[in-house]
């Protein structure tokens, strides 16, 4: 079965077939920077990251490439909240989004733009639109007209005539911007500045871009007049990847992507997540209640991409014996190869070496570090092992990205290694040969390597018997003090040097338990 995805533009599922043959680009929009990011943001990226992952394992020279919008009203409030500026602002929640995301094993992507650094390529499009009377200037700002672009609305499905309905209603037609524009449902390519406010000099005058025109600005300039997949939240279908089309198809008279792909949105308890009903979770906050990142990469995976999902605690417990299950899968190898004969399965330690396959792994490259990691890299997808296994996968999740599919072939792999392994625990044999047996041991790493699911082999933990209860309890005040003063790190700390002998903390709403492994 070839891969075949469900575009949003068409409404229908469609063979995948790239611009340029065996190469996809692929653009994200990323995230605004003016938070932490939350579960949203855990989805949005688990989702994509797999996607490309999955690209690359099929055998695509994938570019992707990712925006952060770092100008944007919210920064700018942030910054005047914290007597900051917008450019400490962004730089601040950046360097947080790169420490979430790595917990998460996110791959970096090829480029990360920011809408700051692109302002050539931003004022150069709506040069570009007002030439060809697609944009209007306007004491100060710059409006896209909507209504110069016929095709408005194809990928939202909106009408223009509702459009200008809701507008009228939603807006003061005594504010002055509103004044400005020809028609309601026009939106900003340019903004003049206010007073205090961050700006750029431009032949309009001194003033900052609109959100909509940065991403169209960044693709132009970074991937060309069209690309393959353009991916982003179903929340940005409109108004965003809509104006997206608009001023990038007015200029270039090609479509901007093949493809547009929409996850879908995260509920917790049933609600939509958000700060007035107290249920925003950042993905900092749950992994400090001890959330393994694995098991929360897991429950995004285990939805449907396009379908909602809800947090709740028995999804992340479901999740969290769900990892379980793999996990013992991944580290089978590592924990009897031994016992399986003198074969290399993978233990001891050496270093990383790219381009140096074992010869016993089918041209397979075996990682083994000083402290290893269960994964395996992706292999060469132009020689595929014939594999039922990878054959089964592949089946599942070439229909539109079903990674659950694919899951339940990594679940039934490591079943079958639990339960060779407790045969080798309790009778000390099994009657699979160890031949097949570290053929489904590379298959499920292999596997899990695409969807990012890495075990980490744990170190031996001291005895814990040198800490009283009392001092337990100490250090876990210690823990909560650092926590209200938002000092994180110490926090970790803390918990990291309790879990180092063998002290496990459960953060729960009335107060953190904890108990001796």
């Amino acid at each position: 079965m070839t891969l075949t995805v469900y575009n949003t533009l068409t409404r229908r599922q469609e063979p995948f077939e790239t611009v340029e043959p065996g190469k996809v680009k692929m653009y994200y929009c990323g995230v605004t920077v003016y938070d932490y990011c939350h579960l949203g943001h855990a989805r949005a990226c688990i989702v994509w990251d797999v996607v490309r992952r999955y690209l690359q394992f099929i055998g695509y020279d994938v570019r992707f490439v990712q925006n952060f919008t770092d100008i944007d009203d919210k920064i700018l409030n942030r910054a005047r909240q914290e007597g900051s500026s917008m450019e400490a602002v962004a730089d601040r929640f950046i360097k947080a989004y790169f420490e979430d995301m790595r917990q998460l094993k996110i791959k970096d992507a090829d480029e990360y733009p920011r809408a700051t650094h692109t302002m050539n390529g931003i004022q150069r499009l709506i040069h570009d639109l007002e030439n060809r009377g697609y944009a209007y200037p306007a004491d100060g700002d710059v409006y896209y007209a909507v209504r110069q672009f016929p095709e408005y609305g194809k990928l939202s499905g909106r009408k223009l005539e509702d459009l200008q309905v809701g507008a009228s209603e939603r807006v003061n037609v005594e504010d002055p911007d509103y004044q400005k524009k020809r028609e309601p449902f026009d939106f900003a390519l340019w903004k003049a500045a206010k007073l205090g406010e961050p700006y750029w000099e431009s032949p309009w005058g001194k003033g900052r871009p609109g959100w909509h025109i940065e991403c169209s600005a960044m693709v132009r300039d970074r991937l060309g007049e069209t690309i393959d997949i353009h991916a982003g939240g179903a929340d940005l279908i409109f108004p965003h990847h809509e104006n997206e089309i608009a001023q990038s198809e007015a200029v270039t008279g090609k479509p901007l992507a093949r493809y547009w792909l929409h996850n879908g949105m995260v509920k917790v308890d049933g609600e939509k997540m958000s700060k007035s009903l107290g249920n925003f979770i950042t993905i900092r906050e749950l992994l400090e209640r001890g959330v393994d990142p694995m098991a929360l990469r897991l429950f995004v995976l285990m939805a449907h991409y396009r379908k909602p999902i809800d947090f709740t605690d028995e999804a992340i417990a479901a999740a969290t014996n769900g990892w379980q299950t793999l996990k013992e899968g991944l580290l089978f190898g590592y924990k009897h190869g031994k016992e399986l004969g003198t074969r290399d399965w993978g233990l001891g330690t050496r270093e990383r070496t790219r381009g140096q396959p074992d010869k016993e792994t089918r041209g397979e490259e075996v990682l083994i570090d000083p402290m290893p990691i269960a994964q395996s890299p992706i292999p060469d997808p132009r020689a595929p092992i014939p594999n039922p296994y990878i054959e089964r996968f592949q089946d599942a999740v070439n229909d539109d990205f079903n990674f659950p599919g694919g899951l339940a072939v990594l679940f039934e792999l490591a079943k079958e290694l639990r339960r060779e392994g407790n045969l080798l625990v309790h009778e000390g044999k099994t009657d699979t040969p160890p031949e097949e047996l570290f053929e489904q041991w590379q298959t499920l790493l292999t596997l899990a390597g695409v969807l990012g699911l890495e075990a980490q082999i744990e170190e031996e933990k001291p005895n814990s018997d040198g800490l009283t209860d009392a001092e337990i309890e100490a250090l876990i005040q210690k823990r909560q003090e650092a926590r209200k003063v938002k000092n994180f790190a110490e926090g970790d700390r803390i918990r990291n040097e309790l879990q180092a002998q063998g002290i496990t903390l459960i953060d729960k709403p009335q107060g953190t338990e904890w108990h001796r492994n």
